[in-house]
């Protein structure tokens, strides 16, 4: 029973390196696995013959060592066969699949935000010294295209315009620039743009655009002014302007606040619409739904509200979630939402009706960024252990339809790994083991 008790022991040792991404692969465990529950059948097999020996003290103890000799030769010859079974060879072809995803981009530097390309497979990331790389990525590898050294300090946001001609930057410098990315040169440059760093940009059409910065102030630009001034500013929030967004229609930019509060600026009429009832907790992030009709705003105790277009005073709902907070979130479907939280931990969520669909994927750090690409095949996030990890997120099309009809355990469906997720449900991973 002592070869039984060290198998099981093996078992679990081996299903939790699998989770911590150590020494060894799924498909390795699970072929281990294997040896040691066949190793484990005959060791139990065994034990029952053996009740039938004699039960003298000296008979025991010969046969004891008899059979733990025994066991340790079988042991030993069930480590050195080789396995033919048809499932790990099944397994063995599954490892020949080419890759679904770009391979993890490893960076010397913290990245601060990163920015797919709206046209072409390229990537931005921007670093804590002021430099912007630029990817361009496949399955296979991702090669490093070009470097822009653009900013004296840490950058804070980028963004491409429309059609991907120009990328937009800031920095903790107060600084907003204007990139060609065909020529690497700079178009424009708004020197000391807000009296403190700027946080954030926006563009919006292809010649407006918008900022926030530390201090909640908001600005709009308009590139077609000679001067560097800019053309609206409004302060109505206390703290950093975390995010800002608008949709197609461009009537109005709202944006989120580290006090709690989203401020609706009028960008017809470019003025002042309405300031939000203020929340217990910052709003980090917004994304539009349900064909922009609806705004979603995370916060930084993991909770998600909801807000009707136009209607943005008083949210009209309020989604629970994780109890972590919610750095950002990206929409990849009209009721799909992913979120990136400080627990390094990217996690789906349904929206109408609510429910948690599980982990997308898993950084060993906070995640602080995540982006989309054109095709919406998969999203890229980065953390703070300086790595840009790629999740094919194409199972989602054909996801089905959530019902109120069906109760669910939002414990299990917070841990539950979806298709992209480097870690695998356990329930998933023993159950094509044969006991």
């Amino acid at each position: 029973m002592k070869v039984a008790v060290l198998s099981i022991s093996k078992i679990v040792r081996l299903w939790v390196q699998v989770q911590k991404d150590k020494f060894i692969t799924e498909v390795e465990c699970y072929i281990k696995v294997n040896k040691y529950m066949g190793l484990l059948k005959k060791v139990i097999g065994m034990s029952g013959e053996s009740t039938d020996s004699d039960s003298s003290d000296v008979s025991m103890s010969t046969d004891s060592e008899s059979e733990n000799d025994s066991i340790e030769e079988m042991a030993k010859k069930e480590e050195n066969e080789e396995d033919e079974d048809d499932v790990v060879k099944a397994i063995m072809r599954e490892r020949e699949i080419p890759r679904d995803h770009p391979p993890n981009i490893n960076c010397e530097d913290h990245i601060v935000d990163i920015c797919f390309h709206p046209n072409e497979n390229l990537l931005a990331v921007a670093s804590i010294t002021g430099d912007v790389f630029l990817y361009k990525y496949t399955n296979n590898e991702n090669t490093l295209a070009d470097t822009y050294e653009l900013h004296l300090r840490a950058c804070r946001d980028i963004e491409f315009d429309s059609e991907g001609k120009v990328l937009f930057s800031t920095a903790k410098d107060k600084a907003i620039m204007l990139t060609d990315i065909s020529t690497g040169k700079l178009i424009k440059c708004y020197e000391n743009s807000h009296e403190v760093p700027v946080y954030c940009i926006k563009v919006i059409d292809e010649n407006l655009f918008a900022s926030g910065d530390d201090d909640g102030v908001i600005k709009l630009w308009d590139i077609r002014e000679k001067c560097d001034k800019s053309i609206l500013m409004v302060k109505k929030n206390e703290d950093y302007i975390s995010d800002i967004i608008t949709n197609e229609e461009k009537k109005y930019l709202l944006c989120s606040s580290g006090d709690g509060s989203l401020t609706t600026i009028d960008l017809v009429n470019r003025q002042y619409k309405l300031q939000s009832e203020e929340y217990d907790e910052e709003l980090t992030c917004l994304g539009l739904f349900r064909s922009e009709t609806k705004l979603l705003a995370g916060s930084s105790k993991g909770k998600m509200f909801l807000f009707n277009w136009n209607e943005f005073g008083l949210h009209s709902d309020e989604f629970p979630g994780p109890k972590t907070a919610i750095n950002n979130m990206i929409p990849i479907t009209e009721n799909i939402v992913v979120t990136a939280c400080e627990d390094g931990v990217l996690r789906a969520t349904h929206l109408f009706p609510h429910r948690h669909l599980g982990i997308v994927g898993q950084h060993n750090l906070s995640v602080e960024c995540v982006d989309i690409c054109s095709d919406g095949t998969f999203i890229a996030s980065s953390s703070h252990d300086n790595d840009i990890k790629f999740w094919n997120i194409k199972y989602f099309e054909d996801f089905n339809q959530i019902t109120h009809k069906v109760k669910h355990n939002v414990k299990k469906d917070l841990q539950n790994n979806l298709p992209s997720s480097k870690h695998k449900n356990a329930s998933d991973f023993f159950a094509g083991f044969n006991y």
